[in-house]
Parts: structure tokens; C-alpha cells; sequence
């Protein structure tokens, strides 16, 4: 199931008419300006925005590649250390909830949060470019093979998911323990108190709006670029730029139009449709892939990657350079922490009732779990094609990322129906990204309000996609790697502080102390419980 079938849960009233327009200005417009005066600049002076980016990526890279990397390791040993501390017991709620979903139900909507457009582009690029320029090996040697998955799983597993455990973990304590509005700001009331409904808790959101804002519009500009590939690959449209820009004026139209004609009934159909074809697209290169070799290099890679997550943690490249860093490694830290508020979000609402030791087992683990299989499935069938088998792939990856997964398909049986396929998926997780992105910028610019607007949510989906296109005009996958590890610098700092104030709140609540000391209440309360509500409709009747 996608982020946006249960956001669907909260548009069941926004999608009946809402006259009002209701918005935190401060809050709106200063993100708004901002973003669009991107966009202009982007447009009308494209070039000069390239130059701008490359500076900042340097720039961050250069001085501040040591806290992104620290921080990360910071976020996962906190997790971790929650898990196992008397807090563990605390329940994310009353005493009297319990979980509203089973937990087969919740496991499929945890890796559903957390996967789409990224897993389907990187599956099969990183493993490869990782065996065609390995970090420490030789390229195209069994050692190159097995660093290349192991690095793919230290990207896409343990950390990038202890970082949406802060977010969610400290929206549902915080809201469901407490009655706080389920917004970024009420994760710092420990901190700063009846502040954060001041300029403090406007700056929090600004960042969570921004680092949402410019995470998704990276996925859904390497969505494009993948869509692009893979029509082209069936022969109905070359690769340009252009036709990229317009791919992503139809998709984000068509995702447009379920905000305005509130298409809930075929959004639903549609988000659990892209999961059933990626499930189907990876049974099937299961099959007729190596299928032995992959169950017994699913667990050596398990051993190896635990042996060697420590190393990886820490490494900062000190004394041999940082390019590769800034290519890998800072990149998905800053993507991972744009993402946490789009993602985090939907953790929360979805894990009410659970222990916090219960939901960090459940948000760390089992997601990543099964992302080490996609890449086993789809990254370790194209290395044992290049080191058993013809090979190929490497140079056609090395010149085109974004065809990498249909290069892979194009050596399997039935090559043009699970490109097609592959094709259908990317496009319809792009639709219930754009859509379900739209909705949560919405809700956070709106003061926390779960029925924003149409015209609201229409206008973040439009400028969603405007961001996307100034991004591969300014410089394609440079370009949306840039943007991510740009914007999520100042959202790490928040990440950081949400860790102190959450712990800080479980302390005084373990001493018998008052976590929230406030007669004060906001005017997105009300609404934030029976926002609450809402999502419980879309569930109902069991797991996937």
C-alpha cells in the first residue's frame, strides 16, 4: 500500500466542497515566495541556477559532510537506544489503546512509506555502478560484487530508516500520548513550549515544507528520466529533455486532477495497484532469474553488510577525498531526511496504540528488510549477469542510469510485457507521490489542518511539478542530488533537536513530571482529532 492510501483516509471530508482557505500565512507564504522565486530563476536563468548548485553541493560537502554523516549515525544509535531503554515500554497513546492494524497490515504500509520511484531507479544502477567503480576493490571482481550490494543495502537500510523512526516516533508520541496537533512544531514543545506556535514552530514547518517539497520532486524527477527510458525502450518516445518536461506536465496534471475532482475511489484502486505489479515485477525476476544464487547471496550479503556497518557509518573519506561520498552516501542521507516529514508523517498516523519499543522494531527492521530483497532480487540478477553471463549491462548503465532496470529486463524472458510493466509501476507510484506530497505540504502549511483546500492542494501539486522540471533543467541527476542533499542540511538540525526534545519529554513523563505544562490551544486541535479518525476508514477489513 503508498503513503497515499492512507492519505486518502484524511481526504475523505477535504474532498467534499471546503469554501475556506484556511492557511498559517506566515507559514505559506514565506515557503510559497520561496519557491517560486526558485522556479523563475530556474526558468529564466537556468544556467546560472547550475552554477549556483554546484557551489552549494561543494560548499556542503566540503564543510559540512562531517555532520551530515555523524548526525546519521547519531539518529540510528538514539533509535536504538530508545529501543532498548525503560522508554520502551511507554505506549503511543493512552494506556488503554492498542494498535488500530495488524501487523501484517502495518508492515506492508511501513515499506510501502518508504518505497516508490527511488527503489525502482536505484535498484539496479547502484549495484552495477558500484561493481563498474567500487569503493574499495577492484572493478568487475567477485570482491567488487559483493561491496557493490553491500553498499546498496547501507544506503537503503538501517539508516535512511531510523531517520523516519525520529519523525514518526516523535509525531505519534507527542500527538497521541499527549492530544498535540500532529505537526512538526509539536514535536519541540519540550524545548520550547508555547513558543513553538510562534516564529519558532514557522520556521520548523518552512523546513519540513521545504525538505518535502524538493525530496519529492527529486523521486518524481528520477521517475521521469526512468519513464522516459522505458518509453523509449518500447519505442513510443525518444530520450530529451523535453520530453521529459512533458511527461511531467501530464503526470502531474493528471495527478492535479484527483486533487480537484476528489478521485478517491480510483486513487485507491490505483495506489494498490503499483504495489501488486512491483510485487508481480519482482516474483517474476525471481523466477527466471538465478534463483538459487539469490537465496544464498541474500545471506551472505546479510552477514557482510552487518560485519561492516560500523566502518561505513563513520566514514567520512578524510584523507582520500570526498567525491564519492558526495555522489553516494551524502546524497541518500540528505534525500532520506528531506523525505522524513512526507514519511514520517505517515508512520505516525498508521502506529497508534503501539509501544515505542514495538514500533522501532517494526520501522527499523522489517522495511529494510525487505528492501535488501528488491536489491537482491533486481541488483544481484544484473551482477550475475556481468560476472556469469554475457554482461552488458555495465556500459549501457554507465551511459544511461535511468535505463538500467530495463537493460536487466531486456536479457530476460517476456523482455517487452515486464518493461511495460516496469513502465506502469513508475508512472502510477509518480501519480500517488505527486498526490499524496501535494496533500502533506498542504497540511503543514495550512497549520496542521487535515482538510486543506482544493485550490491549496492544487497549487502545491502544480509547483511540485514545476521543481521537478527546473531540477533536470539545471542538471538532470546532478541536479536532483543537489537539491536533496541541499535542503535537508537545515532539516537535520531539526532532526536533532526533535531526538533532545523527545527525549526530554520521555524523561519527565518517567518521572512522574508533566510533558506538556500548556493552557494554550492551538486552533488546528479540534481537527486534529478527528483528522485522526479519518484514516481509519481506508483500512478497514485486514492486511494486503
Amino acid at each position: 500500500m503508498s503513503l497515499c492510501q492512507c492519505i486518502i483516509g484524511w481526504r475523505q471530508d477535504a474532498d467534499k466542497k471546503n469554501p475556506g482557505f484556511q492557511v498559517n500565512p506566515h507559514v505559506f507564504y514565506v515557503s510559497a515566495v520561496l519557491v517560486l522565486f526558485f522556479v523563475s530563476i530556474g526558468v529564466f536563468f537556468t544556467k546560472r541556477l547550475s552554477e549556483i548548485f554546484g557551489t552549494f553541493q561543494n560548499t556542503i560537502v566540503v564543510n559540512f559532510g562531517w555532520f551530515y554523516i555523524l548526525s546519521v549515525a547519531f539518529f540510528l544509535l538514539f533509535v536504538i537506544w530508545l529501543y532498548f531503554s525503560p522508554y520502551g515500554s511507554i505506549r503511543l497513546g493512552k494506556d488503554s489503546d492498542r494498535p488500530e492494524y495488524k501487523d501484517t497490515t502495518w508492515f506492508a504500509m511501513l515499506f510501502s512509506a518508504g518505497m516508490g520511484i527511488g527503489l525502482l531507479f536505484y535498484s539496479v544502477a547502484e549495484p552495477i555502478l558500484h561493481f563498474a567503480s567500487p569503493r574499495d576493490a577492484a572493478p568487475g571482481t567477485i570482491e567488487a560484487a559483493v561491496e557493490a550490494v553491500n553498499l546498496s543495502f547501507f544506503h537503503w537500510g538501517l539508516h535512511a530508516w531510523a531517520i523516519y523512526t525520529v519523525v514518526g516516533l516523535s509525531l505519534a508520541y507527542f500527538s497521541y500520548r499527549h492530544d498535540m496537533p500532529l505537526t512538526i512544531r509539536s514535536t519541540m514543545y519540550p524545548l520550547f513550549g508555547d513558543r513553538i506556535y510562534g516564529i519558532r514552530g514557522n520556521i520548523v514547518e518552512v523546513l519540513a515544507i521545504f525538505g518535502t517539497l524538493f525530496g519529492v520532486a527529486t523521486s518524481l524527477g528520477l521517475g521521469v528520466m526512468q519513464i522516459n527510458a522505458g518509453m523509449d525502450y518500447l519505442g513510443l518516445m525518444s530520450v530529451s529533455i523535453n520530453n521529459q518536461i512533458l511527461l511531467i506536465v501530464f503526470i502531474t496534471l493528471a495527478a492535479t486532477t484527483s486533487v480537484i475532482s476528489g478521485l478517491n475511489r480510483g486513487i485507491r484502486i490505483l495506489s494498490q495497484v503499483n504495489i501488486l505489479l512491483g510485487l508481480a515485477l519482482v516474483i517474476f525476476v525471481f523466477i527466471v532469474g538465478p534463483s538459487v544464487f539469490l537465496l544464498s547471496s541474500f545471506v551472505q550479503s546479510i552477514g557482510y553488510y552487518l560485519q561492516n556497518i560500523v566502518y561505513l557509518t563513520f566514514q567520512t573519506d578524510a584523507f582520500t577525498g570526498l567525491e564519492w561520498q558526495k555522489m553516494w552516501t551524502m546524497f541518500y542521507w540528505g534525500w532520506w531526511i528531506s523525505w522524513s516529514p512526507f514519511v514520517g508523517m505517515f508512520i505516525a498516523r498508521v502506529s497508534r496504540g503501539r509501544t515505542i519499543r514495538e514500533f522501532i522494531r517494526g520501522v527499523l527492521l522489517v522495511p529494510a528488510i525487505v528492501t535488501f530483497i528488491w536489491i537482491i532480487v533486481f541488483g544481484n540478477t544484473a551482477i550475475h549477469m556481468e560476472v556469469f553471463g554475457n554482461g552488458g549491462i555495465v556500459n549501457a548503465v554507465q551511459t544511461s542510469i535511468p535505463t538500467a532496470l530495463y537493460v536487466l529486463l531486456d536479457k530476460l524472458p517476456g523482455s517487452l510485457i515486464s518493461s511495460a510493466l516496469a513502465t506502469i509501476v513508475v508512472m502510477t507510484f509518480f501519480v500517488t507521490s505527486s498526490d499524496s506530497g501535494s496533500l502533506v505540504i498542504s497540511i503543514l502549511s495550512s497549520g496542521g489542518n487535515p482538510k486543506p483546500a482544493i485550490p491549496l492542494r492544487l497549487f502545491w501539486s502544480l509547483l511540485q511539478g514545476a521543481v521537478a522540471a527546473v531540477l533536470l533543467l539545471t542538471g538532470g541527476v546532478v541536479g536532483l542530488q543537489t537539491a536533496a542533499l541541499t535542503t535537508a542540511l537545515p532539516f537535520c538540525v531539526v532532526l536533532i533537536l526533535m531526538c533532545y526534545s523527545i527525549s526530554k519529554g520521555l524523561k519527565a513523563e518517567y518521572d512522574g513530571k508533566r510533558v506538556i505544562d500548556s493552557e494554550k490551544k492551538p486552533p488546528e486541535n479540534t481537527s486534529n482529532n478527528k483528522a485522526k479518525q479519518l484514516v481509519g476508514e481506508l483500512f478497514e477489513g485486514g492486511s494486503k
